[in-house]
């Protein structure tokens, strides 16, 4: 097989006949040799019924239908996890990016010495919330991890499959797949794409604070590590200031008065150990959930003809 497509679908029945007509006819500019896999994560529509319908009359598509709802990012690695393609285009359904991509990404493949071919936007889709709130994000994440992720990246990418072994050889069960695309290394190469709005995103402001914490506990320690520094950094203060209260009492005859500067240290104090607590909590239920060793999806049935 020289040539893997793998997509994902959720809510998606309006635009998986246009992608399929539109991404074969990308494929067959380069080769005959190729598959599609469409996953459908749990779509509430009718979107599994019309991707089995293209699977029964075309033999190079392949449906994977997952037994529930279980995640963008985990029905992506589902879908790499059954390519087979010497190289393996990855790219969301909902033509917000545009399935011709594959074309400049293959082009860029071939005259470049590169495993990987990601697209990054220009300017970020949407509003000025979305853009700004997309900023904050990767901006955050950079700032408490250690990653270094490009601004604006894209679902849409070209990879080898040597890239795309090393790519679900990580056996998470909390995955952020942006993370997992940079640490697993290679050589990879950007280009600068134009990304359409087809529908408002699905990601809520909830779901995104719900992918960043589980990004920066997947794959930095700096929350603890502050916990420490913090710590230190309040003894010291405390030190200090206990040393001030104890000179004025022994030479100066003046002792320090003031309930609400005690409450208010107490307060302070009792609300960064609740806080300190919850890190060190979010980190206990990412190790209880990682050592069960659950599937991250289960796949119900495969439709292929």
């Amino acid at each position: 097989m020289k040539l893997s497509i793998v997509t994902t679908l959720y809510n998606s029945s309006k635009y998986i006949s246009e992608f399929y007509s539109r991404i074969s006819a990308s494929a067959k500019q380069y080769t005959e040799d190729y598959e599609i896999i469409f996953v459908d994560d749990g779509s509430p529509d009718n979107s599994l019924s019309i991707a089995v319908e293209v699977a029964n009359i075309d033999s190079r598509v392949k449906v994977l239908e997952l037994s529930r709802n279980f995640g963008h990012h985990k029905a992506m690695m589902t879908g790499l996890s059954h390519a087979t393609g010497d190289l393996v285009f990855l790219i969301d359904a909902d033509l917000e990016e545009e399935p011709e991509l594959l074309n400049s990404f293959y082009q860029y493949h071939n005259n470049n010495d590169v495993d990987v071919v990601y697209g990054t936007q220009e300017v970020r889709k949407g509003g000025k919330f979305e853009q700004i709130s997309g900023a904050l994000f990767y901006k955050t994440l950079n700032y408490l991890s250690d990653l270094k992720l490009q601004d604006n990246i894209i679902t849409a990418r070209l990879m080898t499959s040597e890239y795309v072994k090393a790519l679900v050889s990580h056996d998470e069960r909390e995955v952020f797949i942006a993370g997992l695309w940079q640490i697993t290394g290679f050589k990879q190469d950007s280009i600068t794409v134009k990304k359409h709005s087809t529908s408002e995103t699905t990601y809520s402001i909830r779901h995104k604070l719900a992918i960043l914490v589980n990004s920066v506990t997947s794959f930095s320690n700096k929350p603890l590590r502050s916990i420490f520094h913090i710590g230190v950094f309040i003894s010291l203060s405390s030190f200090l200031y206990i040393s001030y209260i104890l000179i004025n009492k022994l030479f100066f005859a003046s002792p320090i008065d003031g309930w609400t500067s005690i409450m208010a240290s107490i307060w302070l104090l009792g609300g960064m150990i609740i806080s300190f607590i919850g890190i060190i909590g979010i980190y206990l239920s990412k190790i209880y959930s990682e050592t069960k060793k659950r599937p991250y999806t289960i796949i119900r049935k495969i439709y292929e003809r």
